[in-house]
């Protein structure tokens, strides 16, 4: 399990990030606890193709949604994150701790048995999703270890998803595909090769995935783009945008500003401040 400590004076930050067995891979992209104590935080949490859990093990967060950041929430056990095309803030006073799972469209859709249109672009209390969520919250907070937290939340969550919520074979494969291709491949080449029409695609993915396919493949590739900020600092935003097939920096600029909300130098700035792996 790969653990991070760091101290700046003003915060003490805990992470806990276990590699995803093989056996959650189709459900789950990437897991990690954290706990984080000293100045209070404000943060944007950027959208991505993953639906996000917070498991809270503290107080909770102060949350908004995207389409109304002056309106702040908390939910207490935690909550989901549907897809979006926007980003959320997220803050707390001081203190901070919790499991995060970022669920691939399938996992979401297999464990919440919803439709993920319906979550989608908002927060959800995660026990009106998962009552069950309510025990398991304080099982995590009495544990001994991350661990035996993680141990918890793989038994309690991820055991014999019924077969009435696995996701639709078409969907799964059209939303990999786009995934595979960095969200480069065309929406009318997926719809010919499912033998249906994009009409009928869009719905499926209003169903098994929550965005439509076209707005899910720009998600992809601006989570590309993300992802390479936080693993190559240095590149330069022109290197992006050739590298993730815009047409130039402009189009890459529009994009950011679209998804994040900010400029490309405000969303550069906020990753290179930010803990190593938290909330990623």
């Amino acid at each position: 399990m790969r653990r991070l400590r760091s101290h700046d004076g003003l915060t003490a930050c805990e992470i806990a990030a276990p590699p995803v067995p093989e056996r959650l891979r189709a459900h789950l992209r990437s897991w990690l606890g954290y706990s984080e104590i000293g100045a209070p935080a404000r943060r944007r949490e950027l959208p991505g193709p993953s639906v996000t859990v917070i498991l809270e093990l503290g107080a909770p967060l102060r949350v908004t949604e995207s389409a109304d950041p002056t309106r702040w929430a908390r939910h207490t056990g935690g909550f989901v994150a549907g897809l979006d095309d926007g980003a959320s803030l997220t803050e707390h006073d001081g203190q901070s701790s919790g499991i995060q799972l970022s669920l691939t469209p399938a996992g979401a859709r297999a464990l919440f048995g919803v439709r993920l249109g319906a979550v989608a672009r908002r927060v959800t209390t995660l026990s009106d999703l998962l009552p069950r969520s309510r025990a398991l919250t304080e099982r995590l907070v009495n544990a001994a270890s991350w661990g035996e937290r993680f141990a918890l939340v793989e038994r309690a969550l991820f055991t014999d998803a019924p077969a009435a919520r696995r996701g639709s074979a078409a969907a799964i494969w059209a939303s990999q595909q786009i995934e595979r291709s960095g969200g480069r491949i065309e929406i009318a080449r997926l719809a010919d090769e499912l033998g249906c029409s994009r009409k009928h695609l869009v719905a499926l993915f209003d169903e098994h995935v929550g965005l439509p396919p076209k707005l899910y493949a720009s998600l992809v590739r601006f989570d590309r783009v993300i992802g390479q900020l936080k693993t190559a600092p240095g590149q330069r935003w022109t290197e992006l945008a050739l590298a993730h097939g815009y047409a130039d920096q402009a189009h890459l600029a529009r994009e950011v500003r679209r998804f994040a909300g900010v400029t490309p130098t405000s969303v550069r700035s906020a990753i290179d401040a930010e803990p190593p792996g938290l909330f990623a």
